[in-house]
């Protein structure tokens, strides 16, 4: 336990001198806020128990949002972000309250139908660009002092918001109520028992992992300057569920480790097959980059089947 303050001040270091390393900022940017959406969804898997199939929805949906408000109606970035977070948690408690009383495989379809309806309004809407999607969003100047055109300011912005939104994930899993989530997921009838109202505690659960998702989708349109359909499609709840169960579920640092194993393997895929293509002179290589949802079953397949606590639970178990 005592190593883990010494192990995230070497990851903050290691984040705060990265773009003097190297290292390309908008992409350590887009490694971050993925790395938030996922641990927004374990907060609701690893410690509520709850898997959802639908988490793409306060992702994206959120996404579209402090898009729009940022691009059309002019607000400031930290109002786009308040905006987009408050909408995610919205969104969360309409999911919540419907799904909630559901158990196992029932709550995680009511989760993935309600993604798709909003997945069909981001398609039919006019003001998300429908398959266009919503682009050249502004990143402004926050609080009218810091310019975010540049990427270096805006990765230091961007490291601040994961940071603080990763301390309130890490408090919420240590405080009274991260301890009565977890006896809710290990034995709810006993916590019902006890006085505690279970239906309850994990609405606040989802509410708060959606709000967090929220944040992540919000940040990242603001980094990348766009938001598409495909940050609110099915397949984007099923990277980040894949990016939590390879990093470590119910782990602290799993989701970042997940998400920087993901997003380099999808990055870093095609210029493989390039490179083969180059060396062995067959043009089927070049294909591998188009691989990479298959490359990724594999781990996952490889994660179940061998590791079932993923890359962080093998060191720190699940907590």
């Amino acid at each position: 336990m005592r190593l883990k303050p010494v192990v995230y001040g070497l990851l903050l270091l290691g984040l705060l001198a990265a773009p003097f390393l190297g290292a390309y900022p908008v992409f350590l940017m887009k490694v971050l806020c993925f790395a938030l959406f996922a641990s927004a969804f374990n907060l609701l898997l690893g410690y509520a128990g709850l898997l959802s199939f639908g988490h793409a929805a306060f992702f994206g949906g959120s996404a579209y949002l402090a898009g729009h408000a940022m691009k059309v109606w002019g607000v400031p970035p930290e109002l786009g972000l308040l905006l987009g977070t408050a909408g995610g948690a919205l969104l969360g408690w309409v999911f919540g309250v419907i799904a909630i009383r559901r158990q196992g495989i029932y709550f995680s379809m009511i989760t993935l139908a309600l993604a798709q309806l909003v997945y069909f309004v981001a398609v039919q809407t006019p003001a998300t660009g429908g398959e266009d999607g919503l682009q050249g969003v502004p990143r402004g100047t926050l609080f009218g002092l810091i310019d975010l055109r540049n990427d270096i300011n805006m990765y230091y912005v961007t490291v601040a918001v994961v940071v603080m939104a990763f301390g309130l994930i890490a408090r919420t899993t240590t405080s009274p109520f991260g301890q009565v989530l977890k006896g809710v997921r290990e034995n709810e009838p006993r916590a019902t028992s006890l006085g505690y109202d279970a239906d309850r505690i994990k609405l606040v659960a989802f509410v708060l992992s959606a709000a967090l998702a929220g944040l992540a989708g919000s940040l990242k349109t603001l980094v990348l300057g766009f938001a598409s359909l495909t940050d609110v499609h099915w397949l984007a709840s099923g990277q980040v569920i894949l990016m939590t169960m390879i990093g470590g579920v119910g782990t602290l640092l799993g989701p970042l480790v997940g998400s920087s194993v993901i997003l380099v393997l999808e990055g870093k895929l095609g210029q493989f097959g390039v490179a083969l293509t180059q060396l062995s002179g067959w043009s089927g290589f070049t294909t591998l980059g188009e691989s990479v949802t298959t490359v990724m079953g594999v781990m996952f397949i490889f994660c179940v089947l061998v590791f079932r606590r993923g890359i962080m639970g093998l060191r720190l178990g699940k907590r």
